[in-house]
Order: structure tokens, then sequence, then C-alpha cells
């Protein structure tokens, strides 16, 4: 009978160890039954824009890493399964994550509200990108065009539209909270519009308002504040340019004696690089903040943040 009652302890309390251990695998598990609004977004704007939206309201994921090239990103099973779970779903848009539109296609849509963060927003299209390069690919059934420009995160004003449509789908998906997604998307928008206003004051005395850079991704930032964004490899940030086109730049590099010419941080600077080297100027980062890792989230990097660090160094070639 002892022996009986020892076995009956141990395994009851086996089975409360168990049951402790399933509620600590992961936050993951605790946030989904947390009764929160479960959010999923694609790569860092949209969730860090998604998360001064949401703020204690949602649990907010990331699907794609940083350091990994977004405009390349292919999601997994699991990845599109997160997807299909969650009551909201952010995207900047069909021309950024091309995989979106048969990935929507292979979901119950009916059961997660989709937002499309660039939705009435005009974008760009790169006439003279769409000439050097194939212009329409085939990407999983979908045609799509690298002479539009999907960067639109990078003009502080247009990230604030992209807020409001962030808000609203969180508000579809989240009536009773919706108030206080219209008060954080408020407070983060003037936020916003105070970062705006540093690169308005900035640049707005300048004389000399061109910038050379690799990756032609900073379209809508040089069209808010009046400047010329003269790009190496166009909207591709690892496309290789032409030898003649690599001749034209040296050229412009000389002629309007540019002492930079800016690199993206997560993508190789060897294209930069050639060029620097031939025409001697120095290569600097200007980040089109595709990712930023945890370890610098945790060190209080943000979007605001990056991009004030590439005003700093805009400043040094728009004076």
């Amino acid at each position: 009978m002892k022996k009986k009652l020892t076995y009956l302890v141990l395994t009851l309390f086996g089975a409360v160890l168990l049951i402790a251990g399933c509620g600590k695998s992961g936050n993951s598990a605790n946030e989904e039954d947390s009764g929160k609004l479960k959010v999923v977004t694609t790569f860092y704007p949209m969730y860090d824009f998604t998360k001064n939206v949401a703020q204690e309201n949602a649990v907010v994921s990331l699907l794609v890493p940083a350091g990994t090239e977004v405009h390349d990103f292919e999601p997994s099973a699991k990845m599109i399964a997160q997807i299909e779970n969650a009551d909201v779903f952010v995207y900047n848009s069909d021309e950024m994550e091309t995989w979106v539109p048969s990935v929507l296609k292979s979901i119950d849509t009916s059961k997660t509200v989709i937002v499309n963060a660039s939705e009435g927003i005009d974008l760009i299209h790169n006439e003279a990108d769409a000439d050097e390069h194939d212009e329409e690919h085939e990407h999983e059934g979908e045609e799509h065009s690298h002479a539009v420009d999907p960067h639109v995160w990078l003009d502080p004003v247009l990230a604030q539209a992209e807020v409001t449509n962030i808000q609203k789908g969180l508000a579809e998906a989240d009536p009773d909270n919706s108030d206080a997604y219209a008060a954080n998307a408020e407070t983060y928008q003037q936020k916003l519009e105070d970062l705006n206003q540093e690169f308005v004051s900035a640049f707005e005395n300048a004389t000399k308002r061109s910038f050379v850079t690799q990756h032609a991704a900073f379209a809508y930032l040089a069209k808010r504040y009046d400047l010329t964004q003269i790009s190496v490899s166009g909207l591709s940030s690892d496309a290789e340019p032409s030898p003649a086109k690599l001749a034209e730049l040296s050229d412009f590099v000389t002629e309007n004696k540019v002492d930079y010419i800016y690199f993206e941080d997560n993508a190789s600077s060897k294209i930069a690089e050639t060029l620097a080297d031939e025409v001697d100027v120095e290569l600097l980062v200007l980040s089109p903040i595709e990712g930023v890792t945890q370890k610098e989230q945790d060190a209080g990097i943000d979007y605001i943040h990056v991009m004030q660090d590439n005003l700093n160094a805009l400043k040094k070639s728009i004076q």
C-alpha cells in the first residue's frame, strides 16, 4: 500500500511538471493563449510600425529575419501557417513581398485581416531601371516589375500613411481596442512628423542636392526633399551595372566633385567599392532599414533611430 501511494504521488508530481513545462515552452504558447490579437508582419519596418500602433494589445511577430534579402525571400510552410493562424497579416506591398499574392490565394483570408500597408500610395515607376533590366519576370505565377519602386517606408511622410493603414487593420480585427490603436497611431505619427521636419530643416537651404548610392532604394526620400538620387545598380541591390553605366557614373562623380558613395548595410558593397576605388571617394552606409537585429532592437535601435543615422550620413553630401 505504501509503494502504491508513493507511485501515485510521483505520478501526480510528474504530471504537474509536464503541464508546467508545456506552459513554459517558449513565449509563443503563452502569447497565443493570452487572448491578445495575433499579428504577423513581414520585414522590420512593418514590424516596428505595427508594434508602435499595437503596444500591449497585440502579440506582433516578424517573419523575415535581419540579414535576409527581402526582395528574394520565400516563406517556409511553417511561416505560411503562421500567417494563416494570425488575426492580422501586415505587409508592405505586392511589389516588395512578391510572394504574398500567391500565399494569400492558398489561405482562408476570411479569418485573417490582410493589411497592404502601402495601399493608396502612388508608387514610383523607374523607367530607367526598366530599360536596363528585364522589366518583368515570372514569380510564382505572378508578373513582377522591377520598374516599380516599393521602398515607400523610407519617406517619413509616407510612413505615416502606412501607419494609418496598419491602425485601420488592427481596429477591424479588434474593434474593442480601436480607440487605443487610434491614439497609439497618432502618437507615433507625431514622432514620424518630427523626423520629417528634421530632414526638411537639414536640406531646405542646400545647394548640393545629389547623392550617389549603390541601391536605388531612396527615390521616395529624394522626391520628398527635392534631392537627386544617382544609383549604381538600380532597384536590385545586387545587380551588376554595365561597363558603360560605370563609366557614366565615374564621369558624374568626377565632374560633380562627389566625395561619398553610399551602400546598404545588409548587402555586398562590392559594386560601390569598385566605383569608389576608381574615382577615389569614401564609402558610407545608407540603410534601407530592411532588417534590424534583435541585439540592435534590445539596444534601443529602431526605424526612427536608423533614419536619423541616414540623415546624418546624407548631410555629408547634401550641403
